[in-house]
């Protein structure tokens, strides 16, 4: 009788546990998209109003840190550390508002570590060991990771949710590379980001860099372009 008791409570116990974090991780995707609605206009954020009101992103961030997910459910799992990795890339910057540049705080991306997922991270081990290493084939991540730069694709005002995950890959994606001042074409010269050069590998998975801009750009480069890198812009991506 004690046994059954016993296998009782622990079958209880899990349950909860179990629940606790599906709603968590519900209610930080609900939550997410009420901020990115509310602060970002135009591809751009409004860290101004965020920095004399921090109370909503203070709030998803205490509830992310909390938030426990698996790659066993890989779109959950990838939704949660975008989202994370720009809530914690607008945090930083509104924590050092009025900065120019997310480099002009030395260690933004690299010595900072944040309390999310229940670890202790950088945001480039969130991009690097977290999304690319486990899932090395999905370059996409590159067109959603917003670094607070004016270089980087523009962020969406909604959150990334598992449901929707692989039409918001594609969709911004998509809008990245047929945006004329991201893929900058001049007849047979092509100027493209250093995204490119810099995860140049991430683009080559059965072809070439430009084998995956023509994949989602609706006019093809030109056949024998020229291609070459512009400098990344990493002027404050800031809504005024």
């Amino acid at each position: 009788m004690k046994s059954i008791k016993k296998l009782s409570f622990v079958f209880t116990a899990l349950l909860v546990t179990s629940l606790t974090f599906a709603q968590s991780t519900s209610d930080f995707f609900s939550k997410s998209e009420t901020f990115f609605k509310a602060n970002v206009k135009d591809g751009r954020v409004t860290y101004k109003a965020i920095k004399e009101n921090p109370a909503a992103l203070n709030e998803l961030l205490e509830m992310a840190s909390e938030i426990s997910v698996s790659k066993d459910n890989p779109a959950e799992y990838q939704s949660f550390w975008i989202n994370g990795y720009n809530l914690l890339v607008i945090d930083g910057i509104v924590k050092n508002y009025p900065i120019k540049s997310p480099l002009d705080k030395p260690g933004f991306f690299d010595k900072h570590k944040n309390e999310i997922g229940g670890e202790r991270i950088t945001l480039n081990d969130i991009e690097n060991k977290l999304l690319r290493k486990n899932f090395p084939t999905e370059a996409r991540f590159h067109f959603v990771l917003v670094c607070g730069g004016l270089g980087c694709p523009p962020i969406i005002g909604e959150a990334y949710v598992p449901n929707k995950l692989d039409e918001q890959l594609e969709r911004q994606t998509k809008l990245a590379l047929n945006d004329t001042e991201f893929i900058k074409v001049n007849k047979n010269k092509v100027k493209i980001s250093q995204i490119f050069e810099w995860y140049k590998g991430d683009f080559e998975h059965g072809g070439t860099v430009t084998d995956f801009i023509n994949k989602y750009k609706t006019d093809r480069l030109p056949e024998k372009a020229k291609v070459s890198y512009y400098p990344y812009d990493w002027t404050l991506n800031e809504a005024k």
